[in-house]
């Protein structure tokens, strides 16, 4: 994997979620933060509108899987593992999740309750020991070997798909809606949340938003979409040259500025890009 900064060191929580559907009766969600619950596929009951539209989403996949792994190619992920000496610990599968930020603990933890005695879960203690550090200890030498073997197991990648969901791309797609932005405003939130994270830090999406909110306010505030977009991007940029693994922008610069400055808001193909100077098409 090539280029491959990550996001703050602190895991999502349900906040995030929660400020998108306050508007939401509260007899209709017991809790913004669930996790570990059986997968459920609501696009049945709710017509997909933005980024959640599955031709949408996949496209959504690529473009971050060109920032993230320099390939198109997002579900020959699942197998990635590598430390790439950025303070996280070990950096893995489809979305970068990382042994020293909790979403590899809580990926594998869901692994274990859906499939006992699988290849992982006797990890699960150095996992936990590990958290918030960059440390290997429990997990080597043969961890990255099996991270491979149960990378071959459909239960693993659909554990993968429904954790990137919950924390990364539900809840992004959720405040796009709220903040009443299109797909493409709903894709820049996701890129953000994937590197970011969303915790207390100062460079955190929800910090990257407040400060958006100092120069421009969304349209479900009154605000033009594209004006705010670029508020919110320089925001980003800002968070993203706070740490040197982050300091090249060009996943902003030549990828997600040139679509809205093509004013494509409803991110439709065919799509033209670059990151880190490799170019990317899809069609």
């Amino acid at each position: 994997m090539l280029n491959r900064p990550r996001k703050a060191g602190t895991k999502l929580t349900g906040t995030l979620l929660a400020l998108a559907i306050a508007a939401v009766p509260a007899t209709t969600v017991a809790s913004a933060y669930q996790p570990h619950e059986p997968y459920q596929d609501s696009t049945h009951a709710v017509a997909a509108t933005g980024l959640d539209d599955p031709a949408k989403k996949e496209i959504a996949m690529k473009i971050v899987s060109s920032a993230e792994n320099s390939s198109l190619d997002w579900k020959a992920q699942y197998k990635y593992i590598e430390d790439i000496d950025d303070g996280r610990g070990y950096t893995a599968g489809i979305i970068g999740f990382c042994s020293g930020t909790g979403d590899m603990l809580d990926l594998v933890e869901l692994y274990a309750d859906r499939k006992p005695g699988n290849v992982l879960a006797k990890y699960l203690p150095a996992l936990r020991e590990v958290d918030g550090t960059d440390s290997h200890a429990g997990l080597d030498p043969n961890y990255t070997t099996d991270w491979k073997t149960a990378a071959n197991d459909s239960a693993f990648k659909t554990a993968q798909n429904d954790e990137r969901d919950r924390v990364y791309f539900n809840p992004s797609v959720a405040q796009g809606k709220s903040d009443g932005v299109g797909t493409l405003g709903q894709f820049i939130y996701y890129d953000a949340i994937v590197m970011h994270g969303d915790g207390n830090d100062s460079t955190s999406f929800r910090n990257i938003r407040k400060r958006a909110l100092t120069n421009a306010k969304p349209p479900s505030q009154g605000g033009n979409q594209t004006t705010w977009l670029n508020a919110f991007l320089d925001a980003r940029v800002w968070a993203m040259k706070q740490e040197e693994a982050h300091s090249d922008t060009s996943r902003v610069d030549t990828a997600q500025r040139v679509f809205l400055r093509n004013g494509n808001l409803n991110l439709d193909t065919p799509l033209d890009w670059k990151v880190y100077g490799d170019s990317f098409h899809i069609s």
